[in-house]
């Protein structure tokens, strides 16, 4: 079918959408996921994430298809909007999944501070310095965050860091030594407050 058709096709059955025409829906679903299922698998990596994103992304076609205006998007372009915006939520939930608690960071180290060799004074100073770092970290960015937490609270090489975020390691580097950076700042500042 020609480009022209093909448009003209898409949003008929997009009306049709809004109008709660199942047989439409399967139409448009049959015509557009393979390209859509591609694109949501380049931006995820795994194909059962990128298909999760794409069924995610036709119930929000179903639910949103009457506020489709065709002079503001082509429908591929609308459809492909909604599975970049699908994908990059799954991306940031599968990142936060991965994230320190910064309050579970702060119970595992006054955990580990609570020993017969270490005195009150000691476990008080130690357990501010802890609540100081977990502030700092929540003030990183996700990816920078997740990558020192990979790094030293996983006790990961940055190498094993780079494979888990499926991340080039020379990135995985300058995150990390990025995100140090900030976290010294960060903890001076606080020291100095």
């Amino acid at each position: 079918m020609p480009p022209f058709e093909q448009q003209v096709q898409l949003r008929e059955w997009i009306a049709a959408v809004a109008r709660r025409d199942s047989a439409a829906f399967r139409r448009l679903y049959e015509a557009t996921s393979p390209k859509l299922f591609g694109f949501a698998l380049r931006i995820l990596g795994k194909s059962e994430w990128a298909e999760e994103v794409l069924q995610e992304s036709f119930v929000s076609v179903w639910h949103s298809a009457a506020s489709y205006q065709s002079a503001l998007a082509a429908p591929m372009t609308w459809l492909t909007a909604i599975v970049r915006n699908k994908a990059f939520d799954a991306l940031r939930r599968k990142d936060d999944a991965a994230e320190i608690d910064a309050d579970a960071f702060d119970r595992e180290i006054l955990d580990a501070l609570e020993s017969p060799e270490t005195g009150p004074a000691d476990t008080l100073q130690a357990s501010g310095e802890a609540r100081s770092l977990a502030r700092c970290l929540r003030r990183l960015e996700g990816l920078h965050r997740q990558a020192i937490a990979l790094a030293f609270y996983h006790d990961l090489s940055h190498g094993e860091v780079a494979e888990r975020m499926r991340l080039p390691i020379g990135t995985v580097k300058t995150w990390i030594r990025r995100g140090l950076e900030r976290l010294r700042q960060c903890l001076a500042k606080q020291e100095a407050a």
